[in-house]
């Protein structure tokens, strides 16, 4: 590794790190107010009602909205202290596996240029629709979920300063451990660019991304968010966009296989403890992005021709 690679890689990460530091940072300290607001109860008690019309308990919630303005680890915390069957907790699962931590990984997605209004659909489209699909088509699941541990609760902040640093602890930890991924990431991607490895893996790949709609140059982001994450994928679409001129269609694409399956390998075993089959959780997951995403590009694809061809006829 020449010192000029890890130079290059390291001004990426940090850069990386800034653009969406901003982003995480405010939201995160945003939402932990919320938490310990009026705010969370209220929006929790509006939407248990519906509850019944997913299949779900009206306590549910509790966990489905900390999932989707926190992050699954909130959810957890909250299954755990809340007595359901097998089916609920599989629902709940699917439904947050789709959509969680909401605010924060919609505001990446929409720092890399994809619309809000995608994401959002997306995400919360395929939340209620599995919920949907597994309340109707699965007769089992009613006995009660057996639970593998339950976490040691920490004391609720008291008082507005206390609440306000922790809001800022969690900010700043968002933000650190974003760096300690991101960066070293990005120090990798520069190596693996500068010895010529990326381009052999692009075309590896390119099967795949041709598949999907997509060029080339978008395999490395479907990989970096398929393990890391979408705010790592994020990172990696953003250096690509920079420096590689990735187009629209393919960022949307992207981000469209990203929503539904990110971070696939950590957010399927961190369900293991609640006594659920994770193994349909994978499938559901990366079977949905594939589909997904095959649909949307072919027609995205074919549009594009149509609209070719008209071009051509009119000149």
């Amino acid at each position: 590794m020449t010192f000029s690679s890890f130079r290059k890689g390291l001004k990426t990460g940090l850069e990386t790190t800034w653009d969406l530091g901003k982003i995480i940072f405010p939201v995160t300290l945003i939402v932990t107010l919320l938490q310990h607001s009026p705010v969370l109860p209220w929006i929790i008690n509006l939407i248990s009602p519906f509850m019944g019309l997913i299949g779900l308990p009206g306590d549910a919630a509790i966990p489905l909205v900390l999932g989707n303005l926190l992050n699954l680890y909130a959810a957890i915390g909250a299954i755990l202290s809340i007595e359901f069957t097998v089916k609920e907790v599989f629902i709940i699962a699917v439904m947050l596996s789709f959509s969680h931590n909401l605010l924060v990984e919609s505001s990446v997605a929409v720092k890399s240029g994809v619309r809000l209004s995608v994401v959002l659909t997306v995400r919360i489209g395929l939340a209620l629709l599995s919920a949907v699909m597994i309340h109707l088509l699965w007769p089992g699941g009613g006995e009660v979920a057996k639970y593998g541990f339950v976490p040691v609760a920490d004391a609720p902040p008291e008082g507005l300063i206390a609440i306000f640093l922790t809001g800022l602890e969690k900010a700043g930890i968002g933000v650190l451990q974003l760096a300690m991924i991101v960066i070293p990431l990005m120090i990798g991607i520069q190596v693996l660019k500068d010895l010529k490895w990326l381009d052999l893996f692009s075309k590896w790949m390119a099967p795949v991304t041709r598949a999907f709609g997509m060029k080339e140059n978008t395999s490395l982001t479907l990989t970096a968010g398929l393990i890391f994450g979408l705010a790592m994928g994020a990172g990696v679409l953003l250096q690509s966009i920079r420096e590689d001129g990735v187009s629209k269609k393919d960022t949307t694409l992207a981000f469209i296989f990203l929503v539904a399956c990110h971070a696939i390998i950590e957010d399927t075993l961190i369900f293991i403890p609640l006594g659920i089959p994770v193994l349909p959780l994978f499938i559901i997951r990366f079977l949905t992005a594939i589909l997904l995403t095959l649909i949307i590009g072919t027609v995205w694809t074919k549009v594009e021709m149509m609209n070719g061809k008209e071009m051509s006829y009119g000149r």
